[in-house]
């Protein structure tokens, strides 16, 4: 195998036909030139150079190696361009992990402001639950996260940086013609007693275990859900509630997502709150970095 300082004297010698202006050109001894181009020589079974009266010429064995070890010396340049461009923070990959509800507004929208500021950076979005995505951070699969501490809180690991983006308020959906609407949709109005809503049925998606938050927030204002449905697709729960099926918890990130035929109100005080925060690696790419503050911007927006 022929290492990479033989192959770019290779090409000095080639380019200036001189042992003497390459050894010049590469801050080398003119001895140091004739002892490692022998080297080469040797190792590539053959003369590469034809000696002249005045410098030196490729010999066809010669032409063929200057040819590979050009596109060697190429390629390991453009590495070089590239590894430089992902520690700066404006080349590579960034690969992006957040909970469903964090990509219906915020982390598209700082994904869009990314993209214009970086637009060598290629983004690849990937969707899970947050202790999910904690764990293909560990495993190394994810650059940067957005991650929730509901409904089970988030493990201390030394390895994942947490930062909080914010904290964020849980709504009530209920459907236009529900007695506590208001008659108006969107988020907004006057707020509802969670103990007004004690006999409805809640539409909540399946817990694999432990207490939800709808259980703790109903515990709170002293009762217990009568009745639930397990629908876990957000697109079902909203299709349940405008049905007058029942009535659901969703978080304020969602509310863009929200469909008209819904009303959103808030719960009042103490109302069920969540805590969203970024999430890095130990040691993070400055380009994941970079999107981290753009989601700090986007969630005070």
């Amino acid at each position: 195998m022929f290492d990479t300082d033989a192959l770019r004297l290779l090409d000095a010698v080639a380019a200036t036909g001189s042992f003497t202006a390459a050894a010049a050109r590469l801050n080398y001894t003119q001895s140091a030139v004739s002892r490692r181009i022998a080297a080469l020589e040797a190792r590539a079974g053959g003369p590469l150079f034809d000696r002249l009266a005045r410098g030196v010429r490729l010999t066809p064995a010669g032409q063929a190696l200057h040819h590979h070890a050009r596109v060697v010396l190429n390629r390991l340049a453009r590495a070089e361009e590239e590894l430089a461009g992902i520690h700066g923070g404006h080349r590579g990959t960034l690969r992006v992990g957040a909970f469903a509800t964090a990509n219906v507004a915020l982390v598209p929208g700082a994904l869009r402001a990314f993209a214009d500021r970086f637009p060598d950076v290629a983004l690849t979005p990937v969707e899970g639950p947050s202790g999910g995505l904690l764990r293909r951070m560990r495993e190394g699969e994810l650059d940067v996260a957005v991650v929730s501490d509901y409904p089970a809180g988030l493990p201390y690991d030394e390895d994942v940086e947490l930062t909080e983006l914010v904290e964020e308020e849980l709504l009530v959906a209920l459907p236009r013609g529900h007695r506590l609407a208001g008659g108006a949709g969107g988020a907004g109005g006057e707020a509802v007693d969670l103990r007004e809503l004690r006999e409805e049925t809640w539409i909540e998606a399946p817990s694999p275990g432990g207490t939800t938050m709808l259980a703790q927030a109903c515990a709170r204002a002293g009762f217990a859900p009568r009745a639930t449905l397990r629908i876990a697709e957000w697109t079902g729960k909203f299709g349940y509630v405008a049905a007058g099926l029942g009535v659901t918890l969703v978080p304020a990130l969602a509310a863009p997502a929200v469909p008209a035929g819904l009303v959103l109100r808030s719960l009042g005080e103490p109302a069920p709150r969540r805590t969203v925060s970024t999430a890095l690696p130990r040691t993070p790419l400055p380009a994941a970095r970079a999107l981290v503050r753009l989601l700090a911007e986007a969630a005070g927006q």
